[in-house]
């Protein structure tokens, strides 16, 4: 069917009405297919979610996750009242020690430090052993005073010195005492949380407890008195308060493990105190423990460690070597006297364990007895040796 119209100007439009109606049967048929899609669409998802079963798991997995951060803080709460607990405990195990004799009920009076010498150390056997500071106790065989956690008094032996090391041992007529547990000195790292326990001051004081880190390991520090210079090694350096009274007394872990016993601190500084490593000292406690008794052997030299050398004199500048310890002097008519080793030569290891300071030495020497043979690997002017020894008796 053809429709003509008219536009003016003698122009006419002719239309083809037949394919216009074609053309809108197409459009009808597609609009009413993509709706009838669409509708089948929608019922497909409506009778899905109808079918949905809810995991009630997912909302408790939101709930465990607020429990865990709730189960973190209790966690830190009761760690710190675990610490707090090892911490009460420790100091049972913590003594008073005086070189004085106080006519009072304990050496814990308030005539503190200046008059009575007031120390620290701690019980390292349940029949009476005690560690402390050769300087606290006296030398091997004097007398010293302990008091107790409980106030009770015992006049104590000097069983061991060393004023070298600045240790000692003291024993005491007591059994089932209460004793820490030594941990291992050579694993500490600096940074690690660390506890002192000691008597500064007082009766007042009396075991207090100072928290820190271990700043620093192997420390070397020289000390001047009485126009005398020496040198202390191998130390472990805290930022702990230590402080007078406080020498002797134990520099514990979180756990109570004992791993260094509070010598020193500087006292121009604040926060820099030192421990002796207690690994120096664990044979001779084995050995007393074992037998009573603790014989020392000696292999009859002074030697220095790399890290003292920068302290001496210039006649050890140009001394230079990156391991093992430098043979200073020779003891006459020691042990090493007439041998093969002489004053300059480098250890490098003895009986195949490596040396670096005078502390490796000495803690491996105390686990041996007089009359023991033990071999050195000595550095020679870059010649390397293997030398004999037989030890002494110290």
């Amino acid at each position: 069917m053809i429709r003509i119209s008219k536009k003016g100007n003698n122009i006419c439009e002719v239309e083809y009405l037949g394919r216009r109606k074609k053309n809108n049967f197409r459009k009808i048929i597609l609009v009413s297919i993509f709706l009838i899609f669409i509708w089948i669409f929608g019922f497909y998802l409506y009778a899905t979610y109808q079918n949905i079963e809810i995991d009630e798991s997912n909302y408790t997995a939101e709930r465990q996750q607020s429990t865990i951060s709730e189960q973190t803080v209790e966690s830190k709460e009761e760690n710190s009242t675990k610490v707090a607990d090892i911490l009460e405990e420790t100091t049972e195990k913590v003594v008073g020690i005086s070189k004085l004799k106080n006519t009072g009920s304990s050496i814990f009076s308030n005539s503190g430090e200046n008059d009575l010498g007031l120390g620290t150390g701690f019980i390292i056997t349940s029949d009476g052993y005690i560690v402390s500071n050769s300087h606290v106790t006296g030398e091997k065989y004097s007398k010293c005073y302990i008091t107790l956690e409980n106030g009770t008094n015992y006049e104590g032996t000097v069983a061991w010195s060393d004023t070298d090391l600045d240790l000692s041992i003291v024993k005491i007529d007591a059994k089932n005492l209460p004793y820490v547990s030594l941990g291992d000195s050579s694993s500490v790292r600096v940074g690690e949380t660390v506890y002192a326990i000691g008597n500064p001051i007082g009766f007042e004081f009396r075991r207090t407890v100072t928290s820190g880190i271990i700043s620093a390991k192997n420390r070397t520090i020289k000390i001047d008195e009485e126009n005398k210079s020496s040198y202390m090694t191998d130390l472990i350096q805290t930022d702990a308060t230590i402080n007078p009274g406080n020498s002797g007394g134990p520099l514990i872990y979180p756990n109570g493990d004992v791993i260094g016993i509070n010598t020193v601190k500087i006292s121009t500084a604040e926060g820099i105190g030192f421990a002796i490593p207690v690994n120096i000292i664990k044979p001779i406690i084995e050995s007393f423990k074992e037998t009573g008794t603790f014989e020392e052997a000696s292999i009859g030299i002074y030697a220095y460690d790399k890290e003292v050398i920068p302290y001496l004199d210039s006649t050890y500048n140009l001394i230079n070597f990156d391991t093992g310890i430098y043979v200073a002097q020779i003891t006459k008519n020691g042990p090493a006297d007439n041998t093969e080793l002489k004053e300059g030569d480098i250890i490098t290891s003895i009986d195949g364990k490596e040396l670096n300071t005078m502390n490796d030495l000495r803690e491996y020497i105390y686990t041996k007895k007089p009359n023991e043979e033990v071999t050195l690997q000595i550095t020679r002017k870059k010649i390397k040796k293997e030398i004999r020894i037989i030890l002494g008796k110290k």
